[in-house]
């Protein structure tokens, strides 16, 4: 019996390094990625220097980071102020535990994946209360606030949206959310749920154009501002692994997941992972080409686009999809 639970211990462990490594290693290539996206856009070279193509430059700055002191101010509450890029970065990596990147491919497969998702990225809003209220400071005490502000409001709305996905499918399982989209991508009959689902997507990741809780030009650097060598990089990698984590739910709920555009069937593993990772790079790709293009907007417009065009819009999309399935007898059994 202990044998048993002992192989079963590290079949998990091994599970779980599976996801978390490649991730990890992805945050970084993401980063540079994005250093490159940006050069190009404003007509200029980015990270060149450090290895082919400055590949390693995401690498050495991480490096950098960790070997510097980490200063902890002398007025913070010291356990919380620790705490909170801890559990920020936890949670950026627990929500991997139930997505699918390929048939069969996934470490929990349970019939409520998707609550489980929203609720872990839900929880993300508090390691940055947590920092910003610890690190007893004005500037990252604001940026706590209207990150919770800006998360809580643009919540409602991507709930509103995995409703509209929910009742064209009939589960909460993420397999079969994929598997429903084996005929058409619900990004073409719900298109302007999936518009909204991406851009509310940039407000809960607290990326450009609504990037309020970190604003350089008002805020020095927000939530993160007292915060310096490895809490910083935790942060930092709880941001990209949830930007990451953000762009699969939006492969998963409108994009067919592991699903090519063309029907190939069977389709085994490496074909599906392909897919799957060639779909959420294109959504980064859209995250990056945002910043590079858009203006940050003011937090009464950020308030405003959030609770009197959204959160509407997408109320009355799912009483009009309702009243679709229902008029045609189309609900999923």
């Amino acid at each position: 019996m202990t044998y048993d639970i002992l192989i079963t211990g590290l079949i998990i462990i091994a599970q779980i390094l599976a996801v978390v490594v490649p991730v990890l290693i992805s945050v970084a290539f993401l980063v540079y990625a994005e250093r490159k996206v940006l050069a190009l856009i404003q007509l200029r070279r980015g990270p060149n220097i450090v290895g082919p193509f400055g590949i390693f430059q995401s690498f050495a700055d991480a490096l950098k980071l960790i070997t510097k002191e980490n200063i902890i101010p002398s007025g913070s509450n010291k356990i919380v102020f620790i705490l909170a890029p801890i559990i920020t970065m936890v949670l950026s990596l627990a929500g991997w535990a139930v997505i699918p990147f390929a048939p069969g491919w996934v470490v929990s497969d349970i019939n409520v994946g998707i609550m489980y998702l929203f609720a872990v990225s839900s929880l993300g809003v508090y390691g940055i209360i947590m920092a910003g209220w610890a690190s007893n400071s004005q500037y990252p005490f604001l940026g706590a606030l209207r990150s919770a502000a800006q998360m809580v409001s643009y919540e409602v709305s991507i709930g509103f949206v995995i409703i509209t996905v929910l009742l064209c499918v009939g589960s909460l399982n993420l397999s079969k959310i994929v598997l429903a989209q084996q005929t058409v991508w619900f990004a073409i009959p719900l298109l302007p749920m999936f518009i909204i689902f991406f851009i509310s997507a940039l407000a809960e990741t607290n990326r450009l154009p609504f990037d309020l809780p970190e604003d350089e030009s008002t805020l020095v650097a927000g939530f993160f501002t007292e915060y310096s060598s490895a809490s910083f990089v935790l942060f930092f990698l709880g941001e990209y692994a949830s930007m990451i984590l953000m762009s699969s739910m939006t492969v998963i709920l409108f994009l067919g997941g592991w699903l090519p555009p063309f029907d190939v069937y069977p389709l085994n593993v490496v074909p599906g992972v392909i897919w799957f990772t060639v779909k959420v790079i294109f959504i980064l790709f859209l995250f990056i080409w945002v910043r590079g293009t858009f203006p940050r907007y003011r937090y009464d417009q950020l308030m405003r686009l959030g609770w009197k065009v959204f959160l509407p819009f997408s109320l009355f999309w799912v009483v009009a999809t309702s009243g679709f399935l229902v008029y045609f007898d189309m609900l999923p059994n």
